[in-house]
């Protein structure tokens, strides 16, 4: 399933009958694609350009001999998230920082978007503290919303019950890709 996406004829007016005019001057979330191990450096490149990124990390217990460090990587290896409103202008700047392959999309005025309440959700989950990590890709299961703790109103889907806990996955769609986090079964409700 694609996200939706903004195209822009010639005169500048929406060929997607799906978008609003406030969803289209609305900054949207897109998808910056990084070579590898260079999501960092395309981070710190385009906020120095004042660009909004987000760039979820996970701690990572790294053991070499007898030391044992954590280092922070990145959820999705490769990508990074903006939230921008994309015009021309701010196409070619992205396209400028060293390290990126692409923005995920046809062309600047055709991107690929994720919708918010996805990025929501996983900003939530880190901000919660709680343990998060990869998961394989999840299209169909019971979605559910969580109604007490840190992540009250996280929606995702439901894939694994103990007696007392349940693994929720949440998911980008447009990347195929999930983290899982361990939530409370009894406060989850289907939706």
């Amino acid at each position: 399933m694609l996200a939706n996406t903004i195209t822009l004829n010639s005169d500048g007016w929406v060929r997607d009958n799906h978008l609003s005019a406030a969803e289209v001057l609305a900054p949207q979330w897109y998808v910056l694609y990084t070579r590898s191990n260079c999501e960092q450096v395309v981070y710190d490149q385009l906020v120095k350009k004042e660009f909004c990124l987000f760039l979820p990390k996970i701690p990572q217990r790294l053991r070499r001999d007898e030391f044992q460090r954590v280092s922070h990587t990145p959820l999705f290896p490769g990508y990074l998230f903006l939230h921008h409103t994309m015009d021309k202008v701010s196409y070619i700047e992205l396209r400028k920082a060293r390290g990126l392959v692409t923005v995920l999309g046809e062309k600047w005025d055709c991107l690929a978007t994720v919708p918010n309440k996805e990025i929501e959700a996983i900003q939530s989950a880190l901000r919660a503290n709680v343990r998060v990590w990869p998961h394989p890709y999840l299209r169909e299961g019971t979605k559910v919303r969580l109604l007490h703790g840190p992540l009250t109103g996280v929606e995702g889907v439901l894939v694994q019950v103990k007696p007392s806990k349940g693994l929720l996955v949440l998911s980008i769609d447009l990347l195929h890709r999930s983290i899982a986090i361990e939530v409370d079964y009894t406060s989850v409700a289907s939706i």
